[in-house]
């Protein structure tokens, strides 16, 4: 098994724009070719689990995104629409699966060249790796408890409850 499991939901993250109909779609998760471009030395496997706005994400989805992590390896990194990302990282902290979980995600799609999506992959994973079993968010550098973060959507960033 991976020695650390990404499992992709979507979000702004895995975004790209169709300049002909002036709208964000989705087509591929682009997770591995940041894994390629940040030069990542670790065994990771990335898994598509769904590729969807955090927004439209159901009660079911959070279930399966629990159900991946029970089945999943002890460091898990979840890619996650920064809209819902406290609420499914509560999902998974009340689960109290004895793993280290990092949910992180972007503000700009990566596909735009200034995203903070790769930066906040980077992070996460060295979190992953380091964190004691339990379940994080970690966005633009700072890591917080599931229970201890909410997003700032005014600054458009994530700051401690």
């Amino acid at each position: 098994m991976a020695a650390i499991d990404i499992l992709v939901t979507g979000g702004t993250f895995e975004k790209e724009y169709d300049e002909r109909r002036g709208r964000l779609f989705f087509r591929r998760t682009h997770v591995g070719e940041m894994l390629a471009l940040g030069r990542c030395r670790l065994r990771a496997r990335v898994r598509r689990l769904m590729m969807i706005d955090s927004l439209d994400m159901t009660p079911g989805d959070r279930r399966r995104i629990l159900g991946a992590c029970r089945r999943g390896a002890r460091r898990i990194v979840v890619t996650h629409g920064t809209d819902t990302m406290v609420l499914t990282a509560r999902v998974l902290g009340r689960a109290k699966l004895g793993k280290t979980i990092v949910l992180t995600g972007a503000m700009v799609p990566y596909k735009f060249g200034s995203s903070d999506g790769l930066f906040n992959l980077g992070a996460a994973l060295a979190f992953a790796q380091t964190l004691p079993a339990g379940v994080y968010v970690a966005m633009n550098g700072r890591c917080f408890p599931y229970d201890a973060v909410r997003k700032d959507r005014a600054r458009g960033v994530f700051v401690q409850a």
